[in-house]
Formats: structure tokens, sequence, C-alpha cells
């Protein structure tokens, strides 16, 4: 089966000044990934008559369908109708269903209707209008030689709703689509390389028709396996075959699929083994309190936390040893357990991790550089810690050990 290709065009000058980030390309990508059409790239161009002539006749060239959003409005520098009517060699006509529907929508909305309006019901005449039942401008559809250009508003919620409602069903009957299925592993406490070694052998050995790509973010590498094929419950398996295959080698960094979060992971060890944890963060101030608590039903498990970023509270508050902040300083492995197990009984809780660190830009010495983090957990019988040696900058480094944090437990539960 031929493999359906698309490109997306953005058009608007606020997109490439920065002004408005350009979430529609990323949703409709999505969209058709699950249609399982092949978005091949994605393009923005200014308001400006060439860029915009140029753009659509690359877009054909390389794809089957280009779905375009923006410049639909009814002022001189929206300019997406007027072009593709030029690009389709079409004269430009009054759609009088559009236009009733506009002056509806004013008067919904108890706004008046201008000449200014009416512009917006001037479509190209070889266009097939798509009816935007939430805004005034509507939504056209193009074809020739075979290929797909459909005009979409740039505001989100209209180009979703056309999306749903019109495009993705007249797109699935004008294709013929394979089916895709993606399915992501997400991997923590080992960079990519690093990883993509321990695994080579088992990358190679992949089927033909399933592919391997490594997603790497702050602190995280997710693995995604695409296939490509013509029933969508068979590749689920094959699929699952290989994950299984894949378990032996890298399971240990292995926390979660698709969209699963390690701090959804982690709060779902806790309650499997029916553990309760508190926090005592310092240089990561309560960041990691902050994640945890972003899952619902987290009150199941996290007991509370505290953010002693002055020495005087670890004493106070956790019981860190005054001899210990002498003899060692706050940024140490003997502190940083102290805090743990002192959390821990605050809180009544089984687990108590905390971190202590130099989160940057100053702070830093020679035996202690920027970036130089204790972090520690402590379950009443073990007390487990670990040393990092993190960046230059300053949230970055906060993120990371927030990210180290929880896979520490995650880790020491799983022992």
């Amino acid at each position: 089966m031929k493999q359906i290709l698309a490109e997306i065009l953005t058009i608007g000058d606020e997109i490439l000044y920065g002004q408005i980030i350009d979430t529609n390309a990323q949703w409709i990508s999505a969209e058709l990934d699950q249609l399982g059409v092949r978005v091949v790239r994605k393009t923005t161009v200014g308001d400006q008559r060439e860029a915009i002539l140029t753009a659509f006749a690359e877009a054909e060239k390389r794809a089957d369908m280009v779905i375009i959003t923006g410049g639909l409005g009814p002022t001189n520098d929206d300019l997406t109708m007027p072009m593709l009517a030029e690009y389709f060699n079409s004269e430009i006509v009054l759609n009088e269903s559009v236009l009733n529907h506009v002056k509806n929508f004013f008067e919904r909305r108890g706004r008046q209707f201008t000449e200014l309006n009416k512009r917006q019901a001037l479509v190209p005449k070889v266009a097939q209008v798509l009816h935007n039942e939430l805004g005034t401008a509507p939504g056209t559809w193009y074809e020739r030689n075979g290929k797909v250009f459909v005009s979409l508003p740039g505001v989100p919620h209209e180009m979703k709703n056309l999306m749903k409602q019109l495009v993705l069903p007249k797109l699935s009957r004008h294709f013929q689509t394979p089916v895709i299925y993606h399915k992501l592993i997400k991997t923590v406490g080992i960079g990519e390389s690093f990883l993509a070694d321990i695994i080579k052998d088992w990358e190679a050995n992949l089927p033909e028709h399933i592919s391997l790509a490594y997603l790497p973010s702050v602190g995280q590498v997710k693995l995604r396996l695409t296939a490509v094929g013509e029933n969508k419950q068979q590749l689920v398996e094959e699929v699952g075959q290989q994950v299984e295959r894949l378990l032996p080698l890298a399971g240990e960094f292995i926390y979660g699929y698709d969209e699963t979060s390690l701090e959804e992971a982690v709060g779902q060890l806790l309650k499997t083994k029916s553990k309760t944890i508190a926090l005592a963060e310092s240089c990561s101030g309560g960041y990691a309190q902050h994640k945890l608590t972003t899952v619902a039903g987290s009150s199941n498990y996290f007991q509370g936390g505290v953010v002693p970023y002055h020495n005087q509270f670890k004493m106070q508050i956790l019981g860190v040893r005054q001899e210990t902040l002498e003899a060692y300083g706050a940024v140490s492995e003997a502190c940083v357990k102290e805090m743990a197990e002192g959390v821990r009984k605050l809180f009544n809780a089984d687990i108590g991790a905390a971190s202590s660190g130099i989160a940057g830009p100053g702070g830093g010495t020679d035996e202690k550089p920027i970036g130089t983090v204790w972090i520690a957990f402590a379950d009443g019988e073990k007390t487990i810690t670990k040393k990092l040696q993190l960046t230059q900058n300053r949230l970055l480094n906060i993120e990371l050990t927030e990210i180290a944090i929880l896979n520490l437990v995650r880790k020491s539960l799983n022992q």
C-alpha cells in the first residue's frame, strides 16, 4: 500500500516573529499520524505573495496532501484565499452560504455586520467550502492531479473542529492509507549513546516494517517503535513481542510506556507496594514534591515535604546535626542522609527522600563546583545516597535533580 505523504503549511508573520507559538502544526501532525499519513515537512511562511506561492508549489511536489492554516482573516494582510485562487487559476466569488453564515454569526452575538466582514465570504470558485460553525473564516478543499490542498483557519479551536468534523473523515475517504502504530518506551538514568550501545543487536534485528527512533529529553530517553502495515491488532502484537525482547537488555531503565510520566510511574509503584513518602528538598526547591502532587490520587502515598533552604531549618525541622554541617557542609552525603531520615520520621512516612546541592550560577568551589548535588533515599532499614555532577544552568539542575530523586525512589523500591 502506498504511503500517503503530507506537508503542513502555516501562514502568518506573527508565527515567524515568534509572537504566537504554532501549536496547530503539532496537533495536525498527531491527527494525520493516527490516520496513517506521514508528515514529511512543516513549513512556515510570512504574509508575502511570492513566499506563499513558492511554498504551495514546493509542497505540492513533495506531498500528496497539503494542510494550510492561517491567513484567512478579512484584512488586506490575510493572503491565503487570494493566493489559493491565483495558484489554482480560479476567480474569487461570493459564496452565499458562507455570507449567510457570517451574517448570522454576527447577529447572534449582537454585533454589526460590515463590508469588511463580507470579505470572509469571498472564496475561490474551484474550492469546496468547509463550513466553519465556530467562526467566520471558512475552510476550503482543492483537488488537482491527485493532490489535495486544505485551507483552515488559524484559530486553534476552529481549526480542530473543522479537522475532526469534516477534514479527517474526508481525507480518510479520499486516500487509502496504511495503519501506523507507535509505541513509546520511556527510560531514565541512562544516556542516549549508552542505551543505543546495549540494545544495538536488538535494534539491528527489528523486522523491516518496524522502525526505531531515539527521542532524548532532559534526563530521559524515549524509544519510539513505529510499525506500518494493514492490520492494527497484528502490529500491536508484533510490537509487544519486540518490547518483551527489549526488557532483558534495558528493563532496569524502563519506567513506563506511551503517556506515562516518571511521577506517575513512581506513584503507581508506591501504591502497589503500599508505601508512603515524604521529601526534603534544598537545591531542588520542592520541585519533586510538585511533580509528585500533579498526579491525581497522590494523597494516597505522598505524606508531605519541606524545603529547608537554610541550614538552621535543616537542623530545626529535620534534625540534621550541627556537627554534620560543620564537618561536611550542607552539600554532602552525610547531610543528605540525615535529611532523608529526618523527613521520613517527621511525616511518619515509609520512605524519605532528600536533595542538597549547588544549583548555581554562584556558590561553587573547587571542591564542590556548581552542579554538585547529593540525593538520598531512606526507608528505615537502609539509606541509599547518590552524588550528581550536573551543569552550570540553575533551572536545568533543578529539573535534573527532581528526575534523579524520583528515579532513585523507583530503583530503590524495585530492589
